[in-house]
């Protein structure tokens, strides 16, 4: 009588224990960097109240000079970001440490987060010494823009 209820009752059973599963399924999270920090970067970003900096963050939040590559400056322009949606994504962006890229020159830190005028953006960034950076290029997550940079 109940056989004709064995493939529901089976069907039921692997569908809960895929939902346990998943609930109680534990992430993998990315391995701390290492890193050198200088005593005016830990200072700043220990000083600065209210931000999201750490003191051990691998990037300085607050740098004497950002500079802006040639390609950075494009992908701005066809994108539509300003100097200061890209100083927001630096103050207050996460960093993507899946898409950190290094290699003999230096290390590339993508922090990603969502500007006041409501765009979802990631920025590359490449500390250039301990005071300064570079923005390598930007991205906005979530609209394609038509561009000609090389």
């Amino acid at each position: 009588m109940f056989k004709k209820y064995i493939p529901f009752i089976v069907l039921l059973a692997a569908a809960f224990a895929i939902l346990y599963i998943k609930s109680h399924q534990v992430g993998v999270r990315p391995e701390p960097v290492a890193m050198h920090i200088s005593p005016t970067s830990a200072a700043t970003a220990i000083s600065s109240a209210g931000d999201t900096a750490i003191a051990d963050d691998p990037i300085n939040r607050h740098p004497d000079k950002i500079i802006y590559s040639r390609h950075a400056r494009c992908r701005m322009d066809c994108r539509h970001i300003t100097e200061t949606e890209i100083k927001e994504i630096l103050t207050n962006g996460k960093i993507n440490y899946t898409k950190i890229e290094e290699n003999p020159k230096s290390k590339t830190y993508p922090l990603e987060g969502i500007t006041q005028e409501h765009q979802h953006l990631r920025v590359v960034f490449a500390p250039k010494g301990d005071i300064d950076v570079e923005v390598v290029t930007c991205i906005d997550l979530d609209r394609e823009w038509s561009c000609d940079c090389e």
